[in-house]
């Protein structure tokens, strides 16, 4: 079987869980059929890269990614199945279908409705990126959701997809490459650099600066964690400018009132954030929005015991009371919930012996019922499904 793999993210330009996916499961799949990726960005040797139309250079942002999904249609006919990741692709999936007459499999990472937020950084161009998610979604073979609660989420916000349709398979995790232990032979050790001491409890953040991700409910949250308590805070990719000042300026009087808190704004290399998810005692989550949150398996991965929003398909990652604690969130009660989430770092990072467990059983978790090889084999399953003889 042959498949286009189409990503706006791939190696080395990897941002997001959704990239993240793409590299594992290519990577998994090139074991049971021939993959071509598609992607965007910087040349590869790899992969087939698609650029925006040079002449839109100043147009808005979801424009110039439309132009390099029409490239990416044209280039993508000569396959039996095309699969598409985030609206960033959806597009191309969708005209490459109709054009070459072959399924297109989309799998649902998030959705533009439950991200309204995302209009900061679009403007306009959210209405475009809205309609072709929309148009993508509808018209797809099959939409693959990441978790039950991510399937729930597209039926009700497309309820003119067919469920027969939507299949759910989980994301994974590689827990080779995300496993607990010392920095690796010849790897500089990140804590160090930074100063964390590793004998005191570490609280560790990785996600981008967006609203989705709760940082502002965590840096609040963060006022009532235990003085001994250190956070380190790998938060960068903002939005917007503005809220990359509010995040700025709420670090700022956090590290004021506190201190032990570590802003890391650069992305780091995959084995230093393993170094720190490892050392930490707790890892949080404190999305609004999330459709499964591959970070969360990540820190599983490390043996480290996780704090969690219960939205989206968390609570299918993250067992309350077994891997971690999971944290009422409500739109509506947002100082609940920050008291929620220091409450129960609190409780984790003050107990070691609590903290190993949970730790011990999220590996056992993530081993078990996420290997990328598995997450492979039911993918070549929906692809079956939707193939046409």
């Amino acid at each position: 079987m042959r498949v286009a793999m189409m990503t706006r993210e791939y190696p080395p330009e990897v941002y997001g869980g959704a990239g993240v996916h793409v590299t594992q499961l290519t990577a998994e799949l090139r074991r049971l059929c021939e993959v071509t990726v598609h992607c965007m960005g910087a040349e590869r040797a790899d992969a087939v890269v698609h650029q925006p139309d040079s002449t839109l250079y100043a147009a808005n942002a979801a424009l110039q990614m439309m132009s390099a999904q029409l490239r990416m249609a044209d280039a993508a006919g000569d396959v039996d199945v095309v699969h598409s990741h985030t609206w960033y692709t959806g597009l191309a999936g969708h005209l490459a279908a109709a054009l070459y007459g072959i399924p297109h499999v989309l799998t649902a990472h998030s959705l533009e409705p439950r991200r309204p937020w995302k209009a900061e950084q679009l403007g306009g161009g959210y209405r475009l990126s809205s309609w072709s998610e929309r148009n993508a979604m509808e018209h797809a073979d099959a939409v693959i959701a990441v978790s039950d609660g991510m399937r729930q989420d597209v039926l009700d916000a497309y309820p003119a997809i067919d469920p027969s349709r939507v299949h759910v398979v989980h994301n994974g995790i590689d827990a080779t490459l995300w496993r607990p232990g010392p920095p690796a032979a010849g790897e500089r050790p990140i804590l160090d650099e930074l100063g964390v001491r590793t004998d005191r409890p570490i609280v560790a953040f990785v996600g981008r600066i967006t609203r989705q991700k709760g940082v502002g409910h965590l840096l609040a949250a963060a006022r009532e964690f235990a003085p001994e308590i250190q956070l380190v805070l790998c938060a960068g990719a903002p939005d917007t400018k503005e809220l990359e000042d509010e995040t700025a300026a709420a670090v700022a009087e956090l590290q004021r009132q506190r201190g032990n808190v570590f802003w890391v704004r650069e992305m780091l290399p995959t084995e230093q954030i393993r170094q720190i998810l490892a050392a930490a005692a707790v890892f949080v989550c404190p999305s609004v929005y999330e459709p499964l949150g591959i970070v969360n398996l990540e820190a599983m991965a490390c043996a480290t015991a996780v704090v969690a929003s219960d939205v989206g398909g968390i609570p299918e990652v993250v067992a309350d009371g077994g891997t971690g604690r999971l944290v009422h969130y409500d739109a509506g009660a947002a100082v609940e919930y920050e008291r929620g989430l220091a409450a129960a770092v609190n409780e984790i990072a003050g107990d070691p012996i609590l903290a190993a467990e949970f730790g011990a059983a999220g590996r056992a978790r993530a081993i078990a019922e996420f290997d990328w090889s598995r997450i492979a084999e039911r993918t070549v399953e929906v692809y079956e499904h939707v193939r046409k003889p």
